[in-house]
């Protein structure tokens, strides 16, 4: 059934029919604050006995009040016989915020195995009434997240509603920033009548979310992020004379903010903690003269590959997709990408790879290609590393390995300003135990007798730090004109310097059993 017959379907049923559950368990859930005035008359008694008898429970959660919102509630449900048996009062000893109520409640349903929530507000902005088409798409399968929106034009829309000028303006400018950077396609982010599955909530991230009223766009983000089903519905807009707590400019920077992060999040950029969950430590680059692209060209076809500090496992499955054959090692106890390798290993990198030669050793089969992708810079030891790889490779084996150029512009203007701050990512990366120059890189390479075959200087990611896709012809002209300038002035402005090597021939002696360290220059 599509949506809109689904929709009609739902139009023409009879109230009870609409309110069916159809043995899903249901709550509802109240988030309130100095709501004496409302919470009675404006809410309670406006949710249909059909919902009401459907429904398995409506909690109401007073976000410390300051009023007696919590002993009105308490008293409602010892004057209704409906509420006797389903209505659950709860008090916050401390205020926790918007956000952070609901939090509570969502944490307090998922807790008792409930299948689907409703939000409503305390203070009769959401007409009760029409609860039912809330929370129908999820009972029906169809949606894992319901959305009211005051912006479609069922009830009226928004002005008629009473909705003053300047916040359905200020509604239609965010939500069309919304929409653009996220690439969605809503008609409203910022209601808060809302129908959520749980077992979509069951997969977000909850306890790093902000307490404020933005935190309604973060679970957006969160939903949309993770191919969540999201469904719109219809709703009249009110507007009373209850007391708003929101403060629109605050709000709307908020708003900003948030979409912001997570777009600098799932860039690789910076990790914002309320979606760290997404962030990606070394994402694959799709920018031309990027390390990832002079990958793609080094890297033959049908190769057998031995990625070192593959991480979760991205470009071995871009690699498989490719024809190769992957046998990764890392920290991660399992990477999400497991499964695009034929094998993988836990283990410290800098302790060694005797798991990987005795692979070697019982399979018979040794590598054409070893990949040192954004990896020896991060490692105490990288000699040892280089030494043990020359002898996973076949014959005609290479090494393909990136590392950072901390002699690039952005450090030395950061110098000259008296900063050398560390970043969640980039050359000054904290988790960087070695720093490279073109220069020392080479002198790394020929102290563990390796020989350069090709080297690259890559381009600083522009589309990173402006946040324009790599595709975007405007973006890919700025990397033309750094790709040239770059040529010209390699050890200044290139961002990673790309080698594909071989070794010469077996290490003497001394150097086999020796640090052979070397001071970054």
């Amino acid at each position: 059934m599509n949506a809109a017959v689904a929709h009609a379907a739902r139009a023409a049923a009879s109230p009870a029919a609409l309110a069916d559950a159809k043995g899903k368990k249901i709550g509802i859930l109240i988030v309130a604050y100095n709501a004496v005035t409302t919470l009675v008359n404006k809410v309670l008694r406006r949710i249909p006995p059909e919902v009401w008898d459907n429904v398995a429970e409506v909690a109401i959660f007073d976000d410390s009040s300051q009023d007696h919102t919590y002993e009105l509630a308490l008293g409602f449900k010892a004057a209704n016989e409906r509420a006797a048996e389903k209505l659950t009062v709860l008090r916050n000893e401390r205020n926790q915020g918007y956000g952070g109520n609901q939090r509570r409640g969502y944490e307090y349903f998922i807790g008792k195995g409930f299948d689907v929530v409703i939000l409503l507000h305390g203070d009769g902005q959401y007409a009760p009434e029409i609860l039912a088409q809330i929370y129908r798409p999820i009972v029906d399968g169809e949606a894992d997240a319901v959305f009211g929106s005051r912006m479609m034009p069922d009830y009226g829309g928004p002005l008629k509603g009473g909705m003053p000028l300047y916040k359905y303006i200020g509604n239609r400018i965010l939500t069309f920033f919304e929409n653009r950077l996220l690439g969605m396609r809503l008609t409203e982010f910022h209601s808060g009548y809302r129908a959520y599955s749980l077992a979509a909530l069951r997969q977000i991230d909850l306890s790093r979310m902000t307490n404020d009223f933005h935190f309604d766009t973060e679970i957006i983000i969160k939903l949309h992020h993770q191919g969540m089903r999201i469904r719109e519905v219809a709703i009249p807009t009110y507007y009373g004379g209850e007391i708003c707590y929101v403060n629109g400019l605050k709000y709307a920077r908020d708003v900003a903010r948030a979409v912001l992060r997570y777009r600098r999040t799932i860039n690789s950029i910076e990790k914002a903690p309320e979606f760290a969950e997404y962030w990606v430590h070394y994402p694959i680059k799709s920018s031309r003269y990027s390390s990832h692209d002079y990958l793609w060209k080094y890297c033959g076809r049908e190769q057998r590959i031995l990625e070192l500090g593959c991480g979760e496992g991205f470009l071995a499955a871009r690699l498989r997709e490719m024809g190769h054959r992957v046998v990764g090692v890392d920290l991660l106890a399992e990477p999400r990408r497991q499964d695009a390798m034929e094998a993988y290993f836990a283990g410290d990198l800098d302790q060694g790879l005797a798991a990987v030669r005795q692979y070697v050793e019982a399979t018979g089969v040794k590598f054409d290609l070893i990949l040192l992708m954004d990896v020896l810079e991060h490692l105490p030891r990288p000699e040892r590393l280089l030494r043990e790889c020359a002898a996973l490779l076949t014959p005609a084996g290479r090494v393909l390995i990136s590392l950072p150029n901390v002699a690039n512009i952005t450090v030395r203007l950061g110098l000259l300003m008296g900063r050398f701050e560390y970043a969640d990512r980039g050359i000054l990366d904290r988790t960087h135990l070695r720093f490279y120059t073109r220069r020392t890189a080479r002198r790394l390479l020929a102290g563990q007798h390796y020989e350069a075959v090709t080297e690259k200087t890559t381009v600083m990611p522009l589309e990173l730090v402006l946040g324009i896709p790599a595709e975007n012809p405007l973006m890919r002209l700025l990397t033309g004109i750094l790709h040239a300038c770059t040529v010209l002035w390699p050890t200044l402005l290139g961002y990673q310097f790309f080698f594909v090597a071989r070794p010469k021939g077996p290490a003497p002696a001394q150097m086999a059993g020796g640090d052979g360290s070397h001071d970054a220059g």
